[in-house]
């Protein structure tokens, strides 16, 4: 849950237009079938051929899928924990990923600290403070590979955006030089002091006029 409410966090805050592929605000994940033979994609279905003839140990070549095959992002919507994702009562075009008994909408809609309403409060965010839009990007931190870091400032607002990527917790300089600096919005439920961004936390700090922090 907070890894999803993470990347939403670093994608929300910067430039251009957010774009939520289906089933992103519900935080469901790739799929990782045990076998070969329930994917579909032609190119992960040659990928697995060639590196077989290549040596590959299979149980190498599938960790490889898990992370890149197309497949990842054609599983049925998980609606509810009823069979098939509550997404058809027929046969499914394709096998709905396992974990659709615990992530699906509606669960997500029961949990008030679920990432659908995470999702809510961040583009809400965004929809009423202007620096979201228009503000001026600057990456932080460019060589440190565990946080992604950075502001946005306009002539009224400046936000900085951090983001933790590992499952460890990370001391982050930057949160002492925004110690005075006003928290609009967090991935975790509880406030914490400190330099120290706690497994794939993330938080937005400001100093602004006439911000409208998230509900």
């Amino acid at each position: 849950k907070e890894s999803a409410k993470m990347l939403a966090t670093m994608l929300h805050g910067m430039q251009g237009t957010p774009y939520i592929y289906q089933g992103e605000e519900l935080g469901m994940t790739n799929v990782q079938f045990d076998s070969i033979e329930e994917y579909e994609d032609i190119e992960t279905l040659n990928m697995y051929k060639e590196r077989l003839e290549k040596g590959y140990q299979p149980e190498e070549i599938m960790h490889s899928i898990y992370a890149r095959s197309r497949d990842n992002a054609r599983t049925p919507m998980q609606w509810s924990g009823e069979e098939n994702g509550g997404f058809t009562t027929g046969e499914p075009w394709f096998t709905v990923n396992p974990n659709y008994i615990r992530i699906n909408a509606k669960e997500a809609l029961e949990d008030e600290n679920s990432v659908f309403y995470y999702y809510q409060k961040l583009i809400r965010l965004r929809k009423e403070n202007s620096v979201f839009v228009d503000g001026k990007f600057e990456l932080l931190l460019p060589e440190d590979e565990r946080i992604f870091a950075y502001t946005r400032t306009d002539e009224h607002t400046k936000m900085l955006v951090c983001t933790n990527f590992t499952d460890e917790e990370v001391s982050c300089p930057l949160l002492d030089e925004w110690k005075d600096g006003e928290v609009w919005i967090r991935n975790y439920e509880d406030d914490r002091e400190g330099n120290v961004l706690r497994p794939y936390e993330a938080v937005i700090i400001g100093t602004a006029v006439n911000i409208v922090k998230a509900g």
